[in-house]
């Protein structure tokens, strides 16, 4: 190899360790606005609108990219629906070359309470039908998640109702300070790296 391939070849290994992509989970449609499953695009739509930045459609997501103090970041909400998100993940991993370390998914999790936080390096689907399809396509669990609680009374066999139904009123205002907390929490798996941004808030 020539001086300056390996020259070019460093660079673009350099610029992959530069780029990021965060993957908000949820589905098309009026109809999920708003709604518990849906929270992933929220908090990419909110970051979107801090970062002043516009999503466009591309291949079988919206998408967009913003900078983070000379990091690219780029933000996905998959229109594949919540059940064949690994296909829109898969895609855009390879499209864009970015290393699984700097993956992060945005999802619910009805295991944890409104108000809190949970930022994972990898881990099991439990039950998520997004985050198996991810697995899937992935091939592995190793992958950075950060959950978003959801937790809440809902008789038995009545789990999909619950999570394609829209925060009450009294969850809202958790829903919330816990946006904004998201997306402190996104910058700081950009800045600091996964292990500080777990010690910082997962507490």
């Amino acid at each position: 190899m020539s001086l300056l391939s390996r020259l070019f070849k460093k660079k673009e290994q350099i610029n992959d360790h530069m780029k990021y992509l965060v993957i908000g989970l949820g589905n098309i449609g009026a109809e999920y606005d708003g709604t518990r499953h849906n929270i992933g695009f929220d908090i990419l739509d909110a970051l979107a609108k801090v970062k002043v930045a516009s999503f466009e459609q591309g291949k079988y997501v919206f998408h967009t990219k913003v900078k983070m103090k000379g990091k690219t970041v780029i933000l996905i909400k998959p229109t594949t629906y919540m059940n064949l998100s690994g296909k829109a993940v898969k895609h855009w991993i390879q499209k864009e070359k970015v290393n699984l370390s700097n993956v992060l998914v945005v999802t619910d999790d009805i295991s944890l309470p409104v108000g809190r936080l949970r930022l994972r390096a990898k881990g099991s689907h439990g039950g998520h039908n997004g985050l198996r399809d991810i697995e899937n396509q992935l091939g592995t669990r190793e992958y950075a998640r950060l959950r978003f609680g959801a937790m809440g009374d809902f008789p038995k066999g009545r789990q999909v109702e619950f999570v394609l139904g829209k925060w009450d009123e009294k969850e809202k205002m958790e829903v919330d300070i816990l946006t904004q907390k998201a997306i402190d929490c996104i910058e700081s798996f950009v800045f600091r790296g996964l292990s500080q941004t777990m010690t910082e808030y997962n507490k």
